[in-house]
């Protein structure tokens, strides 16, 4: 992989990961006259439960649905300039011109997969997911080098049914000034089970589903796609690697290749379920930058709000009012349509 970083006429950062073959001469120039971005986001505290909320105003002006030919992730044409100024790029992460992090709080990059607007990750072949995960794993290592940053969330969006405004494939990176509550979660029951038995949670959580079968998707030769045990989701699956690693940079070189073959095994079955592409949120769990790194194991968590061909699940009071979840199926039976689609 080849690592060129430039800057936008903004003066925001885009780095292009080349694929080795494929070298190229970074050398085109934003040429759009734009404002220096003055972003500025705003972290408050709910007094009634001590969770922290984002405030980002600006994010209100957003690009919003674009039409193809005005997408601002593609490469720029004659004539049409975008976010990332060459003719073509192989995988690409650039300063979000609208983020939810900014102002010292944290930072948002945009990481687009490829430079094809009607593409998606399902498509990629296994040399690109890696290059993707190259990428993620060195913007991971540069933001966790950031003062102030607690936690590096890379994660993808992908369908209206989910919120997207850009239909180009994409994901972002989010550098939090915190650790998320999800992962204070995490870490408090990994810390706990450590403590009563003395193993790794999710070294024993592999172990029983390796002897059950019951919920497993796919398997590798270092990662295996299983549904939780406890679903909340109507398409729900986790992505984990054999050996504990805190963060996509300790991941080997074997394991990134492996990791290509039973991700997009995953997305093609969901894919498959309905027969049109599944709308979802894919999202890297990874350790806290600066404590309980031997508690973390890294995973990929995918969920979809789709629960039939023609219905979708939304957060309804207990949901979204209590944060007690309601699933309409099983995880057993959420694996065994996936296993049987493939």
């Amino acid at each position: 992989m080849n690592k060129t970083v430039r800057r936008l006429a903004d003066g925001r950062r885009i780095t292009y990961y080349d694929e080795g073959e494929r070298t190229r001469s970074r050398t085109a120039v934003d040429t759009r006259d734009l404002p220096e971005t003055t972003a500025m986001s705003e972290i408050r505290r709910d007094p009634l439960t001590g969770e922290l909320v984002v405030l980002a105003a600006h994010r209100q002006t957003r690009t919003y649905k674009p039409a193809a030919d005005l997408c601002p992730l593609c490469p720029s044409a004659p004539g049409r300039p975008t976010e990332v100024p060459e003719a073509d790029y192989d995988v690409v992460v650039f300063d979000n011109r609208f983020p939810a992090f900014s102002g010292g709080t944290g930072h948002a990059d945009v990481v687009c997969f490829t430079s094809d607007h009607h593409s998606s990750f399902t498509e990629l072949d296994p040399r690109r997911v890696r290059t993707v995960l190259e990428a993620l794993a060195d913007r991971t290592a540069e933001l966790s080098a950031r003062e102030g940053v607690e936690l590096v969330f890379p994660f993808e969006n992908r369908g209206e049914e989910i919120g997207v405004t850009l239909h180009h494939p994409h994901g972002q990176i989010y550098a939090y000034p915190f650790v998320p509550p999800r992962t204070e979660r995490m870490l408090a029951a990994a810390r706990a089970h450590r403590d009563e038995r003395g193993t790794p949670l999710l070294a024993d959580v592999l172990k029983a589903e390796w002897a059950e079968q019951r919920r497993i998707v796919a398997k590798g030769r270092h990662w295996t796609a299983f549904v939780p045990p406890a679903a909340k989701w109507p398409v729900q699956v986790l992505v984990v690697p054999h050996r504990q690693v805190p963060d996509l940079v300790e991941l080997s070189t074997a394991e990134r290749e492996d990791f290509a073959e039973v991700y997009l095994s995953v997305l093609r079955r969901c894919d498959a379920l309905y027969d049109k592409p599944l709308p979802y949120v894919a999202g890297w769990h990874q350790a806290p930058v600066h404590r309980d790194r031997d508690l973390a194991w890294l995973h990929l968590e995918l969920f979809s709000v789709r629960r039939a061909e023609d219905k979708l699940k939304y957060l309804a009071g207990s949901e979204s009012g209590m944060g007690v979840w309601i699933n309409d199926s099983t995880p057993e039976r959420i694996a065994e349509r996936l296993r049987a689609v493939g």
